[in-house]
């Protein structure tokens, strides 16, 4: 009988070993890229969709680097304070990078950087956990956009519905989901069924780093850098 793979020995060493040797490519590239670009930004984001911003990068490829992942990892890459910063300034975007959080460099103007950001948007559906933000109800009566063999499915998401003459019908009308709570597995399902995108993908960006000088975001002052 062939021996299990879950069951055969991982050397941590090894294990340890590639965990470092990502890290300080990560760090190594970063660090080019603030040798290389013209200017930094650190952005957020709102309800990510990886196909959507593997989209978004793939498009400012030919001008522009992102990076994304261990906020801790990227604030070293840049320096934390004055004493170890790569470039003069930078340190204070390392002092930004913090929650959900990702770096872009770039060679696009000021204003083209600040049109896309601003202008980007993209519709998904809602995901289990997050906060509703329209009431969805359904009102008695016949479901045509649904097939009779949908009729069990929908039971199981707990929807009032039966079969008549072939057709679904709601016995009764039906919230989907509530204002200001958060979506459960069964509604998100029926959202999705309805066609219905609640979510929506945006990018903030925080603030602005170049060699002459640097610019905060949304309200944002020198504070803010502060009590990072």
């Amino acid at each position: 009988m062939p021996k299990s793979k879950r069951n055969r020995p991982v050397t941590l060493s090894k294990t340890k070993k590639k965990g470092r040797e990502h890290k300080e490519s990560i760090v190594n590239a970063v660090r080019q890229a603030a040798e290389t670009y013209s200017s930094a930004y650190v952005f957020t984001f709102e309800n990510m969709r990886n196909l959507k911003f593997k989209e978004f990068r793939e498009q400012l490829k030919p001008s522009s680097r992102f990076f994304l992942g261990s906020n801790k990892v990227m604030q070293v890459s840049l320096g934390r304070s004055i004493a170890d910063e790569i470039r003069p300034g930078i340190h204070k975007v390392s002092k930004l990078l913090r929650r959900d959080a990702g770096l872009f460099f770039t060679n696009l103007p000021k204003e083209e950087v600040e049109r896309l950001f601003n202008e980007y948007e993209e519709y998904d559906f809602a995901r289990t956990g997050s906060t509703v933000t329209e009431k969805v109800e359904l009102k008695e009566g016949p479901l045509e956009q649904f097939t009779h063999e949908m009729e069990p499915f929908l039971r199981k998401q707990a929807m009032p519905v039966r079969l008549n003459k072939g057709f679904v019908e709601l016995v009764s009308d039906f919230v989907v989901c509530e204002e200001g709570k958060p979506l459960s597995p069964e509604a998100a399902r029926i959202l999705r069924l309805l066609g219905i995108k609640m979510a929506t993908f945006r990018l903030h960006l925080i603030c602005r780093w170049s060699p002459e000088d640097f610019e905060l975001y949304q309200g944002l002052d020198d504070s803010d850098i502060e009590s990072a």
